[in-house]
């Protein structure tokens, strides 16, 4: 049994807010995919099937097909901060998928979808490494006390993962050093 993560309880409704959280944040950056793919709507597809699921919707294979279809569009994106934004995109659609296993990996399907969106702004702004803080503080002040409780029951997020992965980890600390009375006036 060494080194198996432990199990976390999540509830449907914990999983919808997360998604809520990840769609939101997500949402903010399809403009920048559209500016470069402006046929494509596999990103606005996954972030509405993620708001879909976060309003009482089923999380099945359409929702998978959309964030699946995402990454792809990821994958054709002619510039990085188009694919950031796909990512992001995809991310909010992967987040109704949260493992509830203990481990720090599965702290990205709760942040990643605003950590590739602030990465997109960078990107825009010319890889201006103060935008992505800048762009992260909307998420925080939308997060959920929900969203901020099952954030805290995983441990923080591991290092590594590029830009992405420090914007993870920035957002990360915000979120958890937020007391129970702030993240209620913000819920």
């Amino acid at each position: 049994m060494t080194g198996e993560a432990s199990e976390i309880v999540l509830s449907r409704q914990d999983l919808r807010e997360v998604t809520a959280f990840a769609a939101a944040c997500a949402e903010g950056a399809l403009g920048i995919f559209e500016a470069d793919q402006p046929d494509d709507s596999r990103p606005r597809d996954a972030v509405g099937a993620a708001w879909e699921f976060a309003r009482g919707g089923e999380r099945g294979k359409s929702l998978r097909d959309t964030a699946s279809a995402a990454l792809k569009a990821a994958k054709d994106a002619g510039t990085p901060a188009a694919r950031e934004a796909a990512w992001a995109a995809m991310s909010a659609a992967g987040a109704a998928y949260l493992h509830p296993l203990a481990k720090a990996t599965q702290v990205k399907h709760i942040l990643g979808a605003a950590a590739y969106a602030a990465r997109a702004a960078e990107l825009v702004a010319g890889d201006d490494r103060s935008v992505g803080p800048a762009h992260l503080r909307p998420a925080v002040r939308r997060v959920t006390p929900v969203v901020v409780d099952v954030l805290r029951r995983f441990p923080a997020p591991p290092a590594g993962g590029g830009r992405v992965g420090e914007l993870i980890r920035m957002l990360d600390a915000d979120l958890r050093s937020l007391t129970c009375a702030s993240a209620e006036e913000r819920g």
